[in-house]
C-alpha cells in the first residue's frame, strides 16, 4: 500500500514542480535553469528539486536561436561530440570543436597544452558555458552528463544536433 502511494506521487511531484501555474520560476523558456531562479522557493521545493538535478533531471537544452546567439557572441564553447568522418562527410556547426563521445571524459580533463594540440581549441574552463551537440541530440545528452560527472557547471546540449541545424539553417 505505501509503494503504491509512493510510485504514484513520483509521478505526480515532477509534473507540478515544472508546471508554471504550480511553480512559475521552474518553467524559463529559453533560459538555463540556475539555483539562483529557486531563491524564494520554499524549502520543500528545494529539496526536491536539488535531488531531480543530482539525478541528471532536468536535461539543459539550447534552442537553435539561442545557440545562433552564443556562437555569435562567442560566448559560449561548442563541442561537436560526433566521429571525426561524421563531420567530414554530413558537415558541422560553424565554430564548433570535435571531441568525439568517446573522448569527452578524457579530454576535459587534458592539461590546457594538450587539449590545444589534440583538438585545435581552448580547453574549457569548469565555470565555461559548454554547450554539447551531436547528429540528433542524443550522444550531446551522454556527454553533458559526463561534463556535469567531471565538475562542469554551465553546461548543456543542442538537442536538434546538425540534423536541426541544417533544417533551421534552410528556413532562415
Amino acid at each position: 500500500m505505501t509503494l503504491r502511494r509512493c510510485w504514484k506521487l513520483s509521478r505526480v511531484v515532477p509534473r507540478l514542480l515544472w508546471n508554471p501555474a504550480v511553480f512559475p520560476a521552474a518553467s524559463v523558456p529559453e533560459q538555463r535553469h540556475s539555483l539562483s531562479a529557486f531563491a524564494n522557493t520554499p524549502s520543500c521545493y528545494k529539496r526536491l528539486l536539488l535531488r531531480s538535478w543530482s539525478s541528471g533531471a532536468p536535461s539543459i537544452e539550447v534552442s537553435y536561436d539561442r545557440l545562433k546567439q552564443l556562437l555569435a557572441g562567442r560566448k559560449s564553447v561548442v563541442i561537436d561530440v560526433r566521429e571525426p568522418w561524421e563531420l567530414r562527410e554530413y558537415g558541422f556547426i560553424p565554430g564548433s570543436v570535435n571531441v568525439p563521445l568517446g573522448q569527452v571524459s578524457a579530454a576535459l580533463q587534458l592539461g590546457p597544452e594538450e587539449f590545444r594540440e589534440k583538438y585545435g581549441a581552448e580547453l574549457p574552463q569548469q565555470t565555461d558555458n559548454i554547450v554539447f551537440s551531436c547528429l540528433a541530440g542524443i550522444r550531446s545528452k551522454t556527454a553533458l552528463e559526463t561534463a556535469v560527472s567531471l565538475g562542469y557547471k554551465d553546461v548543456q546540449h543542442y538537442p536538434g544536433g546538425w540534423q536541426g541545424w541544417v533544417e533551421n539553417e534552410k528556413n532562415n
